[in-house]
């Protein structure tokens, strides 16, 4: 009996742990997902002092070289004769050239893709950085080592799945855990919601799960209802209450009854959630409601707004947006795309404001990778290295970080066709960013076990 019994806590223990891991089995199981992604009962009074970072994912591999372009006269006119067909014109850049705090060396200068223009104001009110040619690194690695292959790299380099998993959880494809998730353990002790810690409006990723948090997910328009018992069930409210019933009843076998007891916080949960936001005054920041990303936003501006309610002090909220990939019709897709990005963030930043928490709130891009400078015809081909932007009040913003690359084939930064060489990792972007959110140093090497590999694990971004 004493084997029995040990066997069947093994056995309990081992579901439990397969039940965090749900929150990375992937989109197709959405009902499943909301069950794994249950913490506890939302506290009454959220604590004064809060803060959140905002990850928005462009999932494809966004082009580096058409979103920040180089508009001094020496470099534009190299960018052109590399990128070609592919290059913007030079006389539209003029209303997007960036003049940061501290100027550039040599004489560059820098100018937004067009139709990231709303972006431009932020960065000029000094909330908006850009953070140069960041992306997977295992340690610092020059060119010269990688051309002699006696360094370790990222796995799988240039593969969307595998970078995709190691941007977000310094791990390849099949990670358990991502580093925005490892953080949000950090702050589960208190918060009086967990469920709420770390929060996936667009679907799944492994970014967001960490060791015990477990990613909450929502849609844009809300929470997601367990159906049959959010609404009547065959048009019967007596069918409902059967459900209802019948999943969160306490049952005698441990997985039936540990399986209930999820259930019946993710109804709950769902309950919480809703009522939170069904009890805000409606936002004034208008949001585009024809971009999926504008309406993500949007729902994580008006959870912020709820955090009272929700009983949280620390937040992790993940966005994306797809359709990088753009292997073909850069030129006509990629606009579109970078388009929607600036109105989403300029929105965002503008609710922040609205909320009075624009000092509290953190918002970063990042993607697979960068892709390469020169062009194949019609688009770009996987890269490394990329530029991203970091967003909030709290941010010494109006200026870059790290190295500028230089602009040319083959050159000191360039590991072939244009593909850069990151000279800033994802894990000190990472580290910069944990400290923020007020994560202990002594903690950083678990919510990032490589970052002992950088000197230098602060960017001076706050």
């Amino acid at each position: 009996m004493a084997h029995i019994s040990k066997l069947a806590a093994l056995q309990r223990r081992e579901f439990l742990r397969r039940a965090s891991a749900l929150s990375v089995a992937g989109a197709a199981a959405p009902w499943a997902l909301q069950l794994a992604a249950m913490g506890e009962a939302a506290a009454a009074t959220a604590p004064g002092d809060y803060k959140a970072l905002v990850c928005v994912f462009l999932y494809g591999g966004n082009d580096y070289g058409n979103t920040l372009i180089p508009y001094d006269a020496a470099s534009y006119q190299a960018y052109a004769n590399i990128r070609q067909q592919l290059a913007l014109a030079r006389n539209a850049l003029g209303a997007t050239a960036l003049i940061p705090q501290m100027a550039l060396p040599d004489g560059r200068q820098m100018a937004l893709a067009p139709t990231l223009a709303p972006l431009k104001p932020v960065f000029d009110a000094g909330r908006l950085a850009v953070m140069l040619n960041v992306g997977t690194l295992v340690q610092p690695t020059t060119l010269a080592q990688f051309k002699a292959g006696n360094v370790p790299l990222p796995p799988k380099l240039f593969s969307h799945n595998d970078q995709q998993s190691v941007w977000q959880a310094s791990n390849p494809e099949g990670a358990t855990s991502g580093w925005g998730g490892r953080m949000g353990d950090q702050f589960l002790a208190g918060n009086g919601g967990t469920t709420f810690t770390c929060i996936n409006v667009s679907g799944n990723a492994v970014f967001m799960s960490g060791r015990q948090a477990v990613q909450y997910q929502m849609s844009s328009s809300g929470a997601v209802a367990v159906n049959g018992i959010a609404k009547p069930l065959f048009g019967s409210q007596a069918c409902s209450d059967a459900l209802r019933g019948l999943v969160t009843a306490t049952r005698s076998h441990w997985m039936e009854a540990e399986l209930n007891r999820v259930t019946a916080r993710s109804i709950t949960a769902q309950s919480t959630v809703n009522g939170a936001l069904a009890a805000l005054p409606p936002l004034q920041t208008a949001f585009d409601a024809s971009s999926s990303l504008s309406q993500q936003l949007r729902l994580v501006a008006r959870l912020i707004a709820a955090r009272g309610s929700l009983g949280v002090s620390r937040q992790v909220f993940f966005v994306s947006i797809g359709g990088f990939d753009l292997h073909d019709l850069l030129m006509t897709q990629h606009p579109v795309l970078l388009g929607q990005v600036g109105g989403a963030l300029a929105s965002f930043d503008a609710a922040m404001q609205e909320l009075g928490v624009a000092q509290q709130v953190t918002t970063f891009t990042a993607s697979d990778f960068g892709r390469t400078l020169s062009s194949n015809g019609d688009g770009s081909d996987h890269g490394w290295g990329s530029h991203h932007f970091v967003m909030g009040g709290a941010v010494r913003g109006g200026r870059f970080y790290g190295q500028l690359p230089s602009v040319s084939i083959n050159g000191p930064d360039d590991v072939g066709q244009g593909r850069l060489l990151p000279t800033t990792a994802v894990d000190q972007l990472a580290a910069t960013l944990a400290r923020w959110m007020g994560v202990p140093g002594s903690a950083l090497s678990t919510v990032l076990p490589g970052l002992a590999n950088f000197s230098q694990q602060d960017l001076g971004l706050f």
